[in-house]
């Protein structure tokens, strides 16, 4: 089964097992994970579930595409060359994710 580590800004660690075709923003929600706001509900209208990748893993993940780069300007904390927006990642068999939440999304 897929599985999600979403990892606070002060370093502590979840793992939540995820449900193939789900986003990581959708486990996050439906999991309580803490630093994931989702204020637009995953519409790529509100960049509150910006999340840092390990680097390890995000070449593994498909290319962000242009609606998704745009709004990773406008995030609350600054974006890093591993910054995604995690509604716009779909869990994947027998994927092994780590996240990393910013230090607030708003």
């Amino acid at each position: 089964m897929p599985t999600i580590t979403y990892t606070d800004d002060s370093g502590e660690s979840r793992v939540v097992a995820a449900n193939v075709g789900d986003s990581v923003m959708e486990t996050a929600v439906r999991n309580g994970v803490p630093g994931i706001v989702a204020e637009c509900g995953g519409s790529l209208s509100c960049a509150t579930c910006h999340v840092f990748v390990d680097e390890a893993e995000l070449a593994q993940l498909p290319a962000m595409e242009e609606m998704e780069d745009e709004m990773l300007w406008g995030a609350a904390v600054d974006r890093r060359d591993t910054s995604r927006l995690c509604c716009q990642i779909k869990v994947s068999d027998d994927m092994d994710l780590h996240v990393t939440t910013p230090e607030t999304q708003v």
